[in-house]
């Protein structure tokens, strides 16, 4: 194989996967996850109170005209970012941040999905919703391997809304989060869009902590708890 068909494949491998990410994000905003809709199916028929039925009820047929319709699940389809295990042997690592920034561009255009992306000074929306930063992308190495996961995280201001975070005092442990943890929903709960799905992180900063809650929210809903600290 020569230089010039080499880059012609590899320019060709980018716009497919480029093409497929603007699909499947512009997907997973119209559509909840299945473990999701199954758990809220098995919370509804469990349900005994008229008004928090008609609530789950809501969820349901609001999903069904959402996958009918072929139209995002809410008008707020959130700022983008996408979590990354990309193997050291990717051979395309390098052209992956252009993808996924063409992606989000396209997904933006073909969902469609609303304009989130501000920049904060010029106080000017892109219109793309990428810009500074965004869509955001974190990026996990797998040593030897040549594959790559894209995990994406598609929150709006309605569902970070009740967000926090907190230095706990040394001595405090698990109590300590619990105790936090149960105080945030119980004061800030009511402001999240339904259905609530809490990510808790636990770290030794508050930027890890907040990554590694955004990465439990990823993880199925029928999966055990897990809380790991990291150093």
């Amino acid at each position: 194989m020569n230089k010039q068909s080499s880059v012609v494949d590899k320019e060709a491998a980018v716009a497919d996967i480029t093409n497929v990410l603007s699909k499947f994000t512009s997907y997973i905003g119209k559509r909840l996850p299945t473990d999701v809709t199954t758990k809220l199916g098995e919370l509804r028929s469990k349900e005994v109170n008229f008004l928090a039925k008609e609530v789950f009820e809501s969820m349901r047929e609001n999903q069904e005209l959402a996958d009918k319709l072929d139209r995002p699940s809410c008008q707020d389809t959130g700022v983008i970012q996408y979590f990354l295990s990309t193997g050291s042997n990717f051979p395309l690592s390098g052209e992956l941040e252009d993808i996924l920034l063409n992606a989000t561009k396209g997904a933006t255009k073909e969902g469609p999905l609303r304009h989130n992306a501000v920049e904060t000074f010029e106080e000017k929306n892109t219109g793309t919703n990428t810009g500074s930063k965004i869509p955001w992308l974190d990026w996990e190495i797998i040593p030897g391997a040549d594959h790559c996961i894209v995990d994406v995280y598609m929150a709006g201001g309605g569902c970070t809304l009740p967000g926090a975070a907190k230095v706990l005092m040394p001595g405090q442990g698990y109590e300590g989060v619990a105790e936090f943890v149960f105080d945030v929903i119980t004061s800030r709960g009511v402001n999240a869009c339904p259905p609530l799905l809490v990510g808790v992180g636990v770290s030794t900063s508050a930027e890890t902590a907040a990554r590694l809650s955004k990465k439990a929210i990823l993880r199925p809903v029928t999966s055990s708890t897990q809380m790991k600290m990291r150093r």
